[in-house]
């Protein structure tokens, strides 16, 4: 990804008045959840049990930073949890606010049935989309790889028939990432779904996920194409290939307010965040309404945890 491809991205939203108006609702619901979000976590005088903290954890990271007094170690707990916090509950919040301005609908059902694995759906013109999604590419282990394809093979005939569509496109997601990045536990997903499909008379396998990050099964006579999106696939398959600079773009306008500071880069210790975040080479005269200046480091940080490497 380059950055100069990013910023020809935001003049393209930013002349489309469709797309304008999309980042402007998504804008605010991503202000009304986080707000939502934010007044319930715990304030920097909340009684101490509310942090839920760890007494090795605590050791362990006081050992890391040479700390000697527990006042040292208190100014990080807030922060802590509040990342904490926000990793559980941020891939749900941004599902909520996205999946309705896209065209989908939250999926919101009870354990033990057959929406049970699923986030989103949509009926397409050919098929009824399904989708699983995680917030990152290391969330998923052996365990969760099979009960997804579990619940593919059990449930697929279920989708089919509830949409009254013969054909189910069964999506698992990942919010940010690369196939590089991912601990290829999703990708197991579809290996363990062609060996179930193999070893039951209900299903074939029409194509199996040798490398690649799809498998085409028909289960109950209904036709699966069960794939693995990961980062930008997901989002260009959710809203099209201005789907997630719309979306990036709408979350810096909510939490990000702009400023004529500039970005002190000496000052940054990560090593090569300066170079992720510089606006070197980038002309004076580059204006677009929807960002200010100030925020375009963001969002080349943001579009980061999108790509191997930003140049």
């Amino acid at each position: 990804m380059t950055k100069a491809s990013l910023l020809e991205q935001l003049k393209v939203i930013d002349r489309n008045g469709s797309s304008k108006k999309r980042v402007l609702e998504l804008e605010t619901g991503f202000r009304k959840k986080i707000g939502a979000h934010t007044i319930g976590l715990p304030a920097k005088d909340a009684l101490f049990d509310k942090f839920n903290t760890s007494p090795f954890v605590l050791l362990i990271h006081a050992s890391s930073r040479g700390y000697s007094s527990v006042d040292e170690i208190e100014r990080d707990i807030l922060p802590a949890k509040q990342f904490s916090s926000m990793e559980t509950s941020a891939g749900r919040m941004v599902e909520e606010v996205v999946f309705p301005i896209y065209g989908w609908q939250c999926v919101a059902s009870k354990m033990h049935t057959a929406n049970s694995a699923l986030d989103g759906r949509k009926v397409g013109q050919h098929s009824y989309e399904v989708a699983t999604l995680k917030s990152g590419p290391r969330c998923l282990n052996d365990e969760m790889s099979e009960n997804f394809a579990d619940a593919i093979v059990e449930n697929a005939k279920a989708w089919a028939d509830a949409a009254t569509i013969k054909r189910v496109s069964f999506t698992y997601g990942v919010l940010y990432g690369t196939e590089k990045k991912s601990n290829k536990k999703d990708w197991h997903i579809l290996r363990k779904l062609a060996e179930k499909c193999v070893a039951r008379k209900n299903c074939r396998v029409i194509s199996p996920p040798f490398d690649s990050w799809i498998c085409k099964v028909k289960i109950n006579g209904i036709p699966v194409d069960a794939q693995v999106r990961i980062g930008m696939d997901w989002w260009t398959h959710l809203g099209g290939e201005s789907c997630l600079i719309e979306v990036l773009v709408a979350m810096i306008r909510a939490c990000v307010c702009p400023t004529k500071r500039s970005e002190e880069l000496n000052s940054l210790t990560i090593r090569d965040l300066p170079a992720v975040i510089s606006l070197n080479g980038i002309s004076e005269s580059y204006n677009v309404g929807l960002l200010q200046r100030s925020q375009i480091p963001w969002l080349f940080l943001m579009a980061r945890h999108f790509c191997d490497d930003l140049i």
